[in-house]
Order: structure tokens, then C-alpha cells, then sequence
């Protein structure tokens, strides 16, 4: 429906433009029945053009690469794979985790980081279709492993489910929790938050209290509903998800105006933030608007 509407309004405005030339001109360039012949091919043009456009934005993702410098000691470059929102399920399965597989070797990660979202609520498809082979061969090929936390649609029922099944595919999850790891003999700092559904979920300000924050450190937290306040704290990195950019145009506006950052990168008071449309989709496999993605981060300091 939402493509036949986007269809009707672009045949529109060529017939206005048609009839508008005509007018300001005085010819009539064809007959009614042709333009209206030429109407309806180009309906069905726009039509499966917008389809198949929709269906390679959502299974062909594209790598966004961005450097980052901060003013923490991390001498050699640590590279960050962030894959967020796969909602893996009945349509994006197998094919999608090995595909992820095979960017991330090629661009040489270190690690991979997923924000939220990683089951479509529930692990049905994941066990049916035996994807935790895929998922932990996944996990072997980066140097320091893959890290994540849970989001909404991890936490509708299944959580216990979830969180078993990611564990023994090799994902260490950090519900609540901050990890301190090693690269090139220098420390840095993995911080997971639960989603805001679950209401019981520690502060931000309770997890940095158990950090050494003149040491770098990446914050997991699925929404970016809290970007404006983790500003003032001394997070170097900010990685999030949800919102997929609206998914299908025109929601994209919607995500803009409801969020401090919506989507993309930006950087506020001396912390980093990366706001991710996300690697999977949700309930349809459409995109429109906004693209399927990883980003890869190449993390520097002092």
C-alpha cells in the first residue's frame, strides 16, 4: 500500500507537469490516450522500481567507515565493527550472519560491537534453522570477540532464551555490565545497558563508577534516548541502534525530529556518538529512505 501510494503521488506530479507545460505552452504534445498509456507504464515502473530498491537496501549493506581520535591513551588503532539491529529471524537468517561474517574479515576488525535487537523476539528461526554454528564462527574470527547487549525486542518474553542461546554461540553479552580489555598492551573499557524496557536497569552513572574513566570507553546502549545526558559524562564512544532510520521514508523525518540524534554521527562535548540504521530490519524486508549497514570505527588516542 505504501508503495502504490508513493507511486500514484509520482505519476501525479508528472501528469501535473505534463498538463502544466501544456498550458503555459499551448501544445499539446500528445493525445489523452496516450498520456494516459504512458501514465500507467510508468506507474508500473515506479512501482517495481520502489520494490526492488527497497528489497537490496534492506539485504545489501553497506560499510560506513569513520575514524575517530580521542584524548585517552590508545596509541595503536583499535577497529571497530558495530552491527546493530539484525533482528535475526525467518528473513534474515543464515545468509545475513555469514554475509556479516565475510565484511568484517575483509575489513580486519578487532572486535564487534551489536547494540540491541540481535533476535527478532524469539529464538524460533535461530534454533530451527541451526544458525548458532554460523553466529559462532562468527564470534572466533575476531581477535577480541564480539560484545553486545539486549534491546527491546530481546526482552519481549524470550530474554532468558536469548541471552542462553547468544552465550553459547560465543557473543558475551554486558546486561548492565563494563569489561575492561587490552589492546597493544593498553586498556580500554566495553559498557552494556539493558534497553529502557526493562525498567529495572542500572544507571549510567552507577556502571561509571566502576570504570577508570582516564581510560577509553565505549558505552553499548541500544536507544539513543539518553545521548543528551551521557554528553556530560566522560563516555568516548556512544554506539546505538533503534530507530533504523525510519526504515521506510518518510519515518526517517519522524526520527529526526524525536531524537537529539536520530541517526549518524556526531560528536558533543568531546564524546562520540554513532547512531546505527542497523545491519537486519524490522517485520517487512524493506528499506527505503535508509540503508542496511555496519559502521567501522577506527578507535585512536594518545
Amino acid at each position: 500500500m505504501h508503495f502504490m501510494l508513493l507511486t500514484a503521488l509520482v505519476t501525479s506530479l508528472f501528469y501535473g507537469g505534463y498538463w502544466l507545460i501544456t498550458l503555459l505552452t499551448g501544445d499539446v504534445l500528445a493525445t489523452s490516450a496516450t498520456v494516459d498509456f504512458g501514465l500507467r507504464i510508468l506507474a508500473l515502473a515506479v512501482f517495481i522500481g520502489l520494490f526492488v530498491y527497497a528489497l537490496y537496501s534492506a539485504y545489501a549493506p553497506v560499510v560506513r567507515e569513520l575514524s575517530i581520535d580521542i584524548d585517552k591513551p590508545l596509541a595503536k588503532p583499535l577497529r571497530i565493527a558495530v552491527a546493530s539491529d539484525l533482528h535475526i529471524g525467518r528473513l534474515f537468517g543464515i545468509g545475513a550472519i555469514d554475509r556479516l561474517h565475510r565484511l568484517i574479515v575483509q575489513h580486519k576488525a578487532d572486535i564487534l560491537l551489536m547494540p540491541g535487537d540481535i533476535m527478532d523476539d524469539n529464538i524460533q528461526a535461530f534454533t530451527t534453522y541451526k544458525m548458532a554454528e554460523n553466529l559462532a564462527e562468527l564470534c572466533k574470527s575476531l581477535p577480541y570477540g564480539v560484545y553486545a547487549t539486549l534491546g527491546n525486542h530481546d526482552l519481549y518474553g524470550h530474554e532468558q532464551p536469548i541471552v542462553q542461546a547468544l552465550r553459547a554461540a560465543g557473543v558475551q553479552l554486558l546486561n548492565d555490565e563494563v569489561i575492561r580489555l587490552t589492546h597493544q598492551g593498553q586498556a580500554f573499557w566495553l559498557m552494556g545497558r539493558f534497553d529502557n524496557h526493562k525498567r529495572q536497569r542500572v544507571p549510567t552513572t552507577e556502571l561509571l563508577a566502576q570504570v577508570n574513566s582516564a581510560e577509553p570507553l565505549i558505552l553499548l546502549d541500544h536507544r539513543p534516548s539518553d545521548i543528551a545526558e551521557h554528553s556530560q559524562m566522560p563516555i568516548d564512544l556512544q554506539l546505538s541502534g533503534h530507530t533504523h532510520n525510519g526504515q521506510i521514508f518518510p519515518a526517517n523525518f519522524i526520527v529526526s525530529a524525536i531524537n537529539r540524534l536520530g541517526y549518524g554521527y556526531e560528536v558533543i562535548n568531546d564524546s562520540h556518538f554513532v547512531v546505527s540504521s542497523g545491519y537486519g530490519f524490522w517485520g517487512i524486508p524493506f528499506r527505503l529512505g535508509s540503508r542496511s549497514e555496519i559502521w567501522l570505527i577506527t578507535l585512536t588516542g594518545q
